[in-house]
């Protein structure tokens, strides 16, 4: 940090405390111990007070109905301009009020998201966790970190819920993006480093989702049945590392664990947690997780009793969506059916939290230093750096990468060249500059001709809008049975037909899983006309145009699309009635059309085959959907990019494609039919300069897959470091082997490992090995290398992994330079749990395999412990 940035953030920091008649209170006194101030303070407070100091929720203190007057433990301050500057000066002038109006003034701590960034305007954005973990770089992580700390901590934010390190265990989960990706070692490695650019600046981090928040199916919060070894082994060191980091937070899961939802399992919270592991820090319950046990577990009755038995499993504090949501909590605290020492000693743990981190003597921030450094220079020239770096080069066949910078003409394809998408969990980016930009910027506008192409959906219909009817909406009759019998319990007017409703009932009155609506109106046609209309959703529904029944799908059974036929012409109007009913709850419903404002997907193929014709390579940008509650049923590229990809290929152009997206693509369809293939993730802001870097060899691609790349669905979960089977890998009509392996990576130019040795030979259980080998590049180019060291246990009283990481070096290298690399291989590398769950190393040999990927081993050894 340059001395002129340390004056900006620390110059105005300001002392703050709630105004004080007679002598100071022992709280208030900073040289006093933590533990007396705690409880000095502990001592004053009311048990409502108590309560505001284990709520915390998104919101402002703006609308006069909330009373804040006893304090809150803290805020999600939305910023209300485009600046970080003025994004400060509301979370101070929000923070002054708590310190300054309330009677003890204990301050907030403001809180926010900040998994590959701040995602708030005016925030550097930098690559997706799952891109920052293919880079397979720790201390760019750490720097990458330590850069958005300093712009969090900059505008007053003491608090991230990131990063989130549960394992990308099933590539089907749509949050495999905002993981650290499969493997337990790589995860633990970044989620430290994360950890340890944030807490130093005084931002708690909360490493996320406690615990194994993905099941079956790749689907989200889906059921955690896994054994206490595999969580052991698998599932709880990127939290173990986290917190040996000083993370002082930890967000439990939505889902349960055992049978037991993870905000209320007090194995987990109680007894590995805070008990076995020490943690000292304070545990927050995912937004509106601890009432998920009264509406979606089913094991609790009623809210009360879903606080009261959270508090004494170990939760701390209460994380709901919005204020209003305290009512029920609250209640529960002042009814007296929560203990007075759960209230206390979770209390203590937040208080704690605050004093050490200063925020009673430094509760402000300087809006200076926000200006200063959120969007900085040297952090964009990072984004740059960590993009590039996190690139992974699939494909390149015959050295078509990298491009010729002199290239004459180069058809850029897909909306997703121009789109600068940043993924999950993003703010707007300061500037974010798309792969089609950047490729401008280096070839000039003549030499590129762009074509969107068919998108990333396939469907031809859209939701049909309020102003398509004549009253800006439908009348909506409610029913509280599935037969529309007897007068609707509820009627209103809906904009639009684009509901989903898991969680609660579609209105007040009716019940979540017994009920029917009838929507009524008049559809006005736009000026393009329509050709078919229909419903995409749950059935059972029914749908009349002026009178007609025109789709009939009154029954149970599955989810699906329909839609018929109905030359509508422009500026006419229609009757329109749709009717629906549901016997089992989880509806997803939507009044459809296929109107001449969706684009010809068809022209649009044939729009870019023209282009890549006239074109000496073609650079397609395709990209996959997913996201929170988007997991993907299948891995291929959605809509009809593959066909797109596929048609540019029998033109004969050299065709590379650019993969966005925060998870695994299944290729083969079309991967041996294109030059080259790199998988770019959500490359954040300055991703678009990065691929241009690295299409025409400004930058060497060096990331390496931090998750397995299946061939098909049908393979999934596949991970490397499965154990073994009883049997084998192989299907019938398939391999079991990836596309794409853990730790796979191309370049430029290419590396030779040799030399292999390990010293001492033998170890006992507490001895240290060194393994030494040297790598050469042996190319034409200066590139990186990841060397990856990888542990197999040759017998053991347990199943073990077939493989397992134990460390990686990424290391760069001039043309024809040679290096040594060297691991130390001790315990943490070569311990189990035994039968009784006990963590020992065993006697015996292990094999010790240095190589480029997972399946990619050069070299062999063997340690033996005695």
């Amino acid at each position: 940090m340059t001395r002129l940035g340390w004056a900006v953030l620390t110059a105005g920091v300001a002392q703050a405390g709630a105004a004080q008649a007679g002598p100071v209170p022992r709280y208030r006194d900073s040289a006093a111990p933590v533990a007396e101030r705690v409880s000095d303070l502990l001592g004053r407070m009311t048990r409502d007070e108590k309560f505001w100091q284990l709520y915390m929720t998104p919101g402002d203190i703006d609308d006069p109905a909330h009373d804040w007057s006893n304090g809150v433990f803290g805020l999600q301050i939305a910023a209300r301009a485009p600046d970080a500057r003025s994004h400060a000066e509301r979370i101070n002038a929000i923070q002054r009020f708590f310190t300054e109006r309330t009677r003890l003034g204990i301050p907030i701590v403001s809180f926010d998201e900040a998994v590959h960034g701040l995602v708030q305007p005016g925030a550097t954005m930098f690559p997706a966790a799952i891109g920052l973990a293919a880079s397979w770089d720790p201390g760019l992580m750490r720097r990458v970190a330590t850069a958005i700390a300093r712009e969090t901590r900059s505008r007053g934010i003491r608090q991230v819920l990131s990063p989130v390190v549960n394992l990308g265990s099933d590539v089907r989960w749509g949050r495999t993006e905002e993981t650290y990706g499969e493997d337990p070692y790589l995860a633990s490695v970044m989620a430290a480093e994360f950890t340890w650019g944030f807490e130093p600046a005084g931002v708690i981090t909360t490493p996320k989702h406690f615990v194994a928040n993905v099941g079956d199916g790749g689907r989200d919060s889906y059921p955690a049945e896994w054994s206490a070894r595999e969580l052991a082994e698998r599932f709880f060191p990127p939290f173990r590392a986290a917190i040996g980091a000083g993370a002082g937070s930890v967000m439990t899961a939505y889902n349960s664990v055992d049978g037991t939802p993870a905000s209320q399992n007090r194995w987990l919270l109680t007894e590995v947690l805070k008990r076995e592991w020490g943690f000292p820090g304070f545990v927050i319950s995912d937004a509106a997780a601890t009432a998920g046990a009264v509406v979606l577990h089913r094991t609790e009755p009623n809210t009360a009793q879903a606080a009261r038995h959270a508090l004494e499993a170990g939760l701390d504090v209460i994380f709901q969506s919005s204020f209003p949501q305290h009512r029920p909590y609250l209640e529960a605290f002042r009814s007296g059916v929560i203990a007075d020492s759960i209230i206390n000693s979770a209390v203590a743990r937040v208080l704690r939290a605050k004093f050490e981190r200063g925020l009673f003597e430094h509760p402000y921030s300087n809006p200076d230093s926000a200006a200063y450094w959120n969007g900085h220079p040297t952090h964009l020239a990072l984004a740059r750096e960590a993009a590039r770096a996190s690139i992974v080069l699939l494909r390149n066949e015959s050295g078509v990468l990298p491009l010729d910078p002199g290239i004459r003409r180069l058809a850029v394809i897909g909306a997703d060249a121009a789109e600068a998408r940043l993924g999950g969990y993003s703010g707007p980016g300061v500037r974010p500059v798309s792969i089609l930009e950047a490729i401008r910027s280096r070839l000039g506008g003549d030499r590129v001709r762009f074509v969107s192409g068919p998108g990333r959906t396939g469907r031809t219909y859209t939701v049909i809008p309020p102003e398509a009817f004549e009253a800006g909406g439908l009348r909506g009759e409610y029913f509280a049975n599935p037969q529309l019998a007897g007068d609707p319990r509820v009627v209103r007017t809906d904009a639009r037909v684009d509901f989903t409703w898991t969680f609660n009932a579609p209105a007040p009155g009716i019940p979540r899983d017994w009920y029917s609506v009838r929507w009524t109106g008049r559809l006005r046609v736009p000026g393009e006309g329509a050709r078919r209309i229909g419903v995409e959703g749950d059935d059972g529904f029914r749908l009349w145009l002026d009178g007609r029944l025109v789709l009939d799908n009154w029954k149970k059974q599955s989810y699906r699309s329909l839609l018929a036929d109905a030359v509508l012409e422009p500026g006419t109007m229609h009757d329109l009635r749709l009717e629906y009913f549901e016997t089992s709850g989880t509806t997803h419903l939507k009044l459809v059309w296929e109107n001449g404002g969706v684009p010809d997907q068809s022209a649009a193929i044939e729009e870019a085959v023209a282009a890549a014709r006239q074109s000496d390579a073609a650079v397609v940008v395709a990209g996959i959907e997913e996201g929170e509650f988007r997991d993907r049923a299948f891995l291929g590229l959605p809509g009809r990019q593959e066909e797109l990809i596929r048609r540019l290929a029998e033109t004969g152009t050299r065709v590379v494609v650019v993969l966005v997206g925060g998870s695994a693509v299944t290729m083969s369809g079309w991967l041996d039919r294109v030059s080259s293939v790199l998988q770019a993730w959500y490359p954040g802001e300055q991703g678009g300069p990065a691929v241009a870097d690295v299409l025409f060899g400004d930058a060497n691609p060096a990331g390496r897959l931090p998750i397995t790349f299946p061939i098909a669905e049908g393979q999934l979960p596949l991970a490397y470091n499965h154990k073994p089977t009883g049997r084998g890998d192989d299907y019938l009509d398939l391999t079991g082997k990836p596309l794409f392996p853990f730790g796979f990576g191309l370049g430029y130019t290419s590396f030779e490992y040799s030399g292999l040795a390990i010293e001492p030979s033998a170890i006992n259980p507490a001895g240290t090995a060194v393994v030494r080998f040297r790598i050469r590049n042996t190319g034409a180019r200066e590139g990186e290398e990841v060397a990856q060291l990888y542990i197999r246990d040759g017998l053991a009283s347990v199943t073990r992994p077939v493989l397992q990481l134990a460390g990686f070096q990424r290391i760069r290298l001039r043309a024809g330079e040679e290096r040594e690399v060297s691991f130390a291989i001790g315990p943490p590398a070569l311990r189990l749990l035994d039968r009784s769950l006990r963590w020992v190393v065993e006697p015996g040999a292990f094999q010790v395999l240095v190589g480029a990927s997972s399946a990619d081993i050069r070299l062999r050894g063997e340690v033996v412990v005695q």
